[in-house]
């Protein structure tokens, strides 16, 4: 049996709180049962965590951006997963490609990070995906092989961890993989974790990740072995994420 869709906002480094109207029209569009049969997901700021949770209750998940692999101690400014998961968050994204790029991160940073949030009972959104000049260098899945290695905790749970896949070169450009780069690319990665994990692998939801929008979304969930979206700057209005989860199949 196929996973529950999953579709998830990332809102990045943006929304203040007088944007949370936005999370009340999507609020009581999963009230009204935009929820049945998906899973949907918004990962806010940390400014808006709490508020987020208040407003999208049992009906829509909250998630972090990001957490340290630390439990807790001497971190100024970072969040640990036992944070996020006080203020009522279920998932954090971690390995985003603008923390590996902006800061770094490392794929065994990631799978430290991954570990602290199943340790703490969140899912872990696992992110991966090449840059445009690894793309050229016909190099995606050799990276994407390294980073599904390197980047995914050993003693992973199907039920705990998400693997997102975002083509760098994609985000937030409006450009995306075709129909069938997106295929070649999601069966590989499929194949790649049932071949580590066993059956197990067969549970893990793989998103797609990078420029979904209203437009293209029903193409792209439409793909084999693509168990939702990883939305970005669409998931900042409402009737644009809603419209995406519309488009998604359900369970």
């Amino acid at each position: 049996m196929a996973p529950t869709p999953l579709i998830a906002g990332n809102w990045k480094m943006n929304g203040l709180l007088k944007e949370l109207g936005e999370l009340q029209t999507l609020a009581e569009a999963a009230g009204a049962g935009l929820n049945q049969g998906r899973d949907i997901l918004i990962c806010p700021p940390a400014t808006m965590l709490s508020a987020s949770f208040g407003i999208l209750g049992n009906h829509v998940a909250v998630g972090g951006q990001d957490c340290h692999s630390a439990e807790s101690g001497a971190h100024t400014g970072d969040i640990s997963a036992a944070m996020l998961k006080d203020v009522g968050a279920r998932y954090v994204i971690v390995g985003h490609s603008e923390r590996r790029a902006d800061h770094g991160e490392s794929d065994e940073l990631v799978r430290a990070k991954a570990e602290a949030a199943m340790a703490a009972g969140l899912i872990a959104v696992i992110c991966i995906g090449e840059t445009e000049a690894e793309r050229d260098a016909d190099a995606t899945i050799d990276v994407l092989a390294r980073q599904l290695a390197s980047s995914l905790p050993d003693d992973m749970d199907g039920n705990r961890v998400v693997v997102a896949y975002e083509p760098v070169w994609a985000i937030g450009t409006g450009k995306t993989p075709t129909a069938d780069d997106v295929r070649h690319i999601h069966d590989f990665i499929r194949r790649t974790l049932v071949e580590r994990f066993g059956d197990a692998g067969n549970g893990v939801r793989i998103l797609y990740g990078g420029s979904v929008k209203p437009g293209n979304a029903a193409e792209l969930l439409a793909i084999d072995n693509v168990d939702g979206a990883l939305v970005g700057g669409a998931s900042l209005k409402a009737s644009d994420f809603i419209a995406i989860c519309q488009a998604s199949p359900t369970a």
